[in-house]
């Protein structure tokens, strides 16, 4: 069984897949999470986890002033590629390469079910100043439609779904407790935009060969019957949860 630490990993490999098929982030979601540390523009942003910079996008148009921090070589490369005027560091949630209260905000998107609470806690502790932000946000397909639901069930559950069905992320000291918002909204997309979304799983990466067969096929299949075919598109619904919690 592939473990935990292999599937937080293995992104990399995938990164212009992930690239096309991730979504970005809704700009009122991003800046709520921002709010309690000041005006956007000129905010010192800490985005670990910023895999090919989804979120780090995001804030650098809201005015932020961002350090992308990711563990992945492959990430960080597609990062720099795209993005060369940001300090794009190596490093994990739970030892930052980063100073002691220099940061305004540290941020994680679609990667705070990776890390380990309290280690990554006390960590973005230390190098947010007092009365700074963590923020937390994940862009999660809206279930409550069928065709959502049938995907998510031939694509195999994620961590992060997982994490916020049993009733959100926990943190630890020196952070007590979240505050929560959601949106909702939806994405256009094509065939080949769902299967770059499906690729670039760490469920479907990691698969044996005879499993990813079967999530193509299903893929396909559905696809198929949406009408997802050659340029067609499709409206994915998006629920977007976000969470915030200041630095005492």
């Amino acid at each position: 069984m592939t473990s935990r630490e292999e599937m937080s990993t293995s992104f990399g490999v995938v990164a212009e897949t992930y690239e096309a098929g991730r979504p970005s982030y809704p700009t009122d979601a991003v800046r709520w999470m921002l709010q309690p540390a000041g005006e956007s523009t000129g905010v010192r942003v800490v985005d670990v986890g910023a895999g090919t910079g989804k979120l780090t996008r995001a804030l650098i148009d809201l005015g932020a002033e961002v350090t992308a921090v990711d563990p992945d070589p492959g990430m960080l490369e597609n990062l720099r590629a795209n993005l060369p005027s940001i300090p794009a560091l190596l490093g994990r949630a739970e030892s930052l390469p980063l100073p002691d209260a220099g940061a305004d905000a540290v941020v994680f998107g679609q990667a705070w079910h990776w890390v380990d609470v309290a280690a990554a806690s006390a960590e973005a502790g230390r190098v947010l100043r007092r009365g700074g932000v963590l923020g937390l946000i994940w862009n999660i397909r809206d279930e409550s439609v069928d065709w959502v639901r049938r995907l998510t069930a031939a694509m195999h559950g994620s961590h992060a779904e997982e994490l916020l069905a049993s009733g959100g992320p926990a943190v630890g000291a020196p952070f007590a407790g979240l505050d929560r918002q959601e949106w909702r909204w939806s994405r256009r997309m094509t065939r080949e935009d769902l299967l770059a979304m499906a690729r670039s799983r760490s469920y479907v990466i990691t698969a044996a060969p005879a499993e990813r067969a079967r999530i193509e096929q299903a893929l396909v299949e559905l696809c198929d019957e949406i009408g997802a075919v050659g340029n067609a598109t499709v409206d994915l619904p998006y629920v977007t949860h976000a969470f915030r919690s200041i630095r005492p």
